[in-house]
């Protein structure tokens, strides 16, 4: 049979076969017989709020239907919050979870292994901001001393910030007063009526108040130099993870959500605010496409380019994290079952 194939073409056809072979895959394209099946075509998704910019990354791969050129069925179910979506996968309704990188170090306390396989955020994208309707044009956050600081919830990641923020302004934990306002309206509202005198939110709420000369910001965490230098080192953000097993039973499915994944990130790298667009739901302009397009570009800064996790993130995320809950600072993390970058590593977008 192969004596025929041969003799059927020329040697120049065959050189040309190879060749566009290898150009298929040097862009990317979905590798097929050229690899070993996945051992899971379906595949479910969860995240906590699909819409925001925080899970671009893995959104962009479904609506641009990279999860099914990489030979998979994908279903992303949007839970509201990130502990939820968590919780789906912890009860078995759910494979892998889009959310927080530090999910990861506290499932390791609860003796539950989970292993993030894919960086979507460099930074956290959280914004340390001063409300000018209580605090007139201060910027320094010992000011807040007897104040009140929002947050999206109370332990979350801009509780987190919100630690150490006005730690480094030498401001005990004791002596300002922490509130929960939610991540939308309801924390546009707290600061339009004077509700609180500072806060730590994301967008589209910290480009919306800017937008009104609202607020002043202190600390701006969308910018991974500023991010680094508040942790003092990398503080990464979402994330692909799933449970331990789950990556080492399933390592070729692992490795095409990660191309995917991928794929987004090396589009969202360059293309415009209008071309993105056009592939985003409209449900996601929440009624402002303008407002759509300043907040990507703000927040896109903040994402990774190549889905790999930086050296140092684990025990950064460790001392965030020791920061609400002291106890933590005691536990020995292990690091090398918190991520692993081995797939994005061979990911044919990172050749």
């Amino acid at each position: 049979m192969y004596r025929d194939f041969f003799n059927a073409i020329t040697r120049r056809e065959f050189v040309s076969l190879c060749a566009a072979a290898a150009a298929a895959t040097a862009v990317g394209m979905p590798r097929g017989v050229w690899a070993a099946e996945p051992e899971r075509k379906a595949v479910t998704i969860a995240v906590g709020g699909k819409n925001l910019y925080y899970y671009l990354p893995m959104a962009l791969a479904d609506w641009m239907g990279f999860y099914k050129e990489e030979g998979l069925d994908v279903k992303v179910v949007d839970f509201q919050g990130g502990s939820k979506s968590l919780q789906a996968v912890v009860g078995g309704s759910a494979d892998v979870v889009s959310g927080a990188f530090e999910h990861t170090l506290m499932m390791q306390t609860k003796r539950q292994r989970m292993t993030a396989f894919a960086l979507q955020d460099r930074a956290p994208q959280c914004v340390f901001v001063m409300n000018k309707a209580t605090m007139g044009n201060e910027m320094d956050p010992a000011k807040l001393k007897g104040k009140r600081i929002g947050v999206s919830a109370p332990g979350s990641s801009t509780h987190v910030i919100v630690n150490f923020v006005m730690q480094r302004a030498g401001v005990k934990p004791n002596e300002f007063s922490v509130i929960g306002v939610g991540t939308g309206a309801g924390a546009v509202a707290a600061i339009r009526a004077g509700q609180i005198d500072a806060m730590v939110c994301l967008d589209p709420v910290i480009t919306q108040l800017t937008r009104d000369n609202a607020i002043s910001i202190v600390t701006d965490t969308r910018v991974i130099e500023e991010s680094d230098a508040l942790y003092g080192g990398p503080m990464v953000g979402g994330c692909l993870y799933a449970p331990e097993v789950f990556v080492k039973e399933n390592p070729e499915t692992c490795q095409r959500l990660t191309n995917a994944l991928i794929r987004s990130l090396k589009m969202i790298e360059k293309v415009s605010p209008e071309e993105l667009m056009k592939h985003v739901p409209k449900a996601a302009f929440l009624g402002n496409p303008g407002l759509y397009a300043d907040c990507f570009l703000n927040n896109r800064r903040s994402m990774s380019t190549d889905g790999r996790f930086p050296q140092g993130c684990v025990e950064t995320a460790a001392k965030a994290l020791a920061s609400v809950t002291p106890k933590l600072a005691e536990f020995q993390f292990d690091a090398a079952a918190c991520f692993t970058n081995k797939f994005a590593d061979a990911s044919p977008q990172n050749a």
